[in-house]
């Protein structure tokens, strides 16, 4: 079975995003009564947990631990919320991603494949996209999945959820340098820019039809 994968932000979707994100999340620690040490620009910034090369660390563990280098203690779940609360996107779709996701269903399986730490913020942005949720077989995450693309483990996340090889993906995104990685991994790369018009669905079609040995 082919599959179409879509990476989510710059592909089908910007968001906003906090111009500081470590007093976006201070806002709502304290919100949520956790006392925020004085230097936590500087916590917030820190590594406290080393992880393997090409890996995702999800963003509530690092709070958790920059609190927690301050000798701070917070329930997981509240630094979760918080984290959760301080990266509520307003989200607006980008050209021609909604007609995109609806045409690759007629070569197969859908997915989105995207680098995000936060949890849930993919799925939550999408729902508030025009992008039709129930169209998408799956959505890997580097924060579900732990690898961050341009890792192939993160290609190979999509695979074996859809029950599919590396090689039958076609990948479409905005970054050469994450999402184009789909091809050292053996599937095929689609590259588009500022939204997903006509020419680019005629590519996408195209890469897919090659992939599956279509006409």
């Amino acid at each position: 079975m082919m599959v179409v994968s879509f990476d989510c932000f710059g592909t089908l979707v910007t968001v906003d995003r906090p111009d500081e994100p470590a007093a976006a999340v201070a806002a709502e620690l304290t919100d949520r009564g956790v006392d925020v040490p004085s230097d936590w620009a500087d916590a917030y910034r820190e590594v406290h947990i080393d992880v393997p090369q090409g890996a995702e660390l999800p963003l509530p563990p690092h709070v958790s631990a920059a609190l927690g280098s301050r000798d701070v203690e917070a329930r997981d779940s509240t630094v979760r919320r918080s984290v959760i609360a301080a990266f509520d996107p307003e989200v607006e779709t980008l050209p021609g991603a909604a007609t995109a996701v609806e045409a690759a269903r007629d070569h197969g399986h859908v997915a989105v494949c995207s680098n995000c730490a936060v949890p849930g913020l993919v799925r939550r942005a999408l729902l508030r996209s025009e992008v039709d949720r129930d169209a998408l077989d799956c959505i890997v995450t580097s924060a579900s999945c732990g690898w961050r693309k341009p890792d192939a483990r993160a290609f190979k996340a999509v695979a074996r959820m859809l029950d599919a090889s590396v090689a039958a993906i076609t990948h479409v995104g905005d970054d050469p340098a994450t999402d184009g990685a789909i091809a050292d991994a053996g599937g095929t790369f689609v590259h588009v820019d500022d939204g997903i018009d006509a020419a680019a669905r005629d590519r996408i079609a195209a890469a897919a039809r090659e992939t599956s040995g279509g006409p």
